[in-house]
């Protein structure tokens, strides 16, 4: 159960989630508890979830080690910061920050590089959801944004599908729908990689993820885990998606 906060929480604000959070979740073993919060807050929350479950990731990186790249970081500065995982190709970054499947590949490979867990994301939008072009547009991006990476890298990945639809819409993927699409998804994986990586490989579903329907979602055999917006913010919400 991974949480993506975006551009929400200053250090005092994370602090306080997880003063309020971590107690709620002490018996949780059922699952892997992901949260990826700002830069400038990760130093909080890996301090704050020091000796816990709780691992924290970027939610994003530079695909150089280093150079001149102003603004950007790096994936060896992620996993010094502490981070365990990164997000790779977030909608909200190839809609808005042009990430292309190639930009996406190449942040994957610097992430596994530097022995970070890339969250790579693949989804399409409204109107080619419409069209009928949603497993077309998961096989390009799955082709080119996850395929190059060897048998061995893609051991180590997470993919997250998410709808681009469906991300703070409210709207949200019926389960069949979601199933359909990580079935999609794996069969892409059981053609470039075979059988076992294919069944071996933890597909998230994210897309206005909430307490109301998590358990409508996680009950398809195909949706390994939930990326969670919003409802990831309030300590509450969070606990009760990871507790469900």
């Amino acid at each position: 159960m991974a949480g993506n906060w975006k551009m929400f929480k200053t250090s005092a604000e994370t602090a306080a989630f997880f003063e309020k959070f971590l107690p709620l979740v002490a018996a949780a073993e059922h699952c892997e508890v992901l949260i990826c919060p700002p830069y400038l807050s990760v130093a909080t929350a890996v301090q704050a979830a020091s000796g816990t479950r709780v691992r924290i990731g970027a939610q994003n990186l530079h695909w150089k080690n280093e150079g001149a790249f102003t603004g950007e970081v790096s994936a060896p500065m992620v996993r010094d910061s502490g981070c365990t995982h990164v997000l790779v190709g977030h909608s909200e970054r190839r809609q808005f920050f042009g990430e292309t499947d190639k930009s996406v590949n190449d942040k994957a490979a610097a992430a596994l590089g530097a022995g970070l867990t890339p969250v790579i994301c693949v989804g399409e939008r409204l109107e080619q959801r419409q069209s009928g072009e949603t497993e077309a547009v998961l096989t390009e991006q799955f082709q080119n944004g996850i395929g190059p990476l060897s048998p061995e890298q893609f051991g180590r990945i997470l993919i997250a599908y998410e709808p681009v639809w469906a991300i703070g819409t409210g709207l949200v993927a019926t389960p069949d729908q979601a199933a359909d699409a990580h079935r999609a998804i794996r069969a892409q994986a059981r053609a470039r990689y075979g059988e076992a990586a294919a069944a071996g490989i933890r597909i998230l579903y994210g897309g206005s993820v909430k307490p109301d329907n998590v358990k409508g979602l996680m009950a398809q055999p195909e949706i390994d885990g939930a990326l969670v917006g919003g409802a990831s913010l309030d300590p509450f919400s969070f606990a009760s998606l990871v507790n469900f």
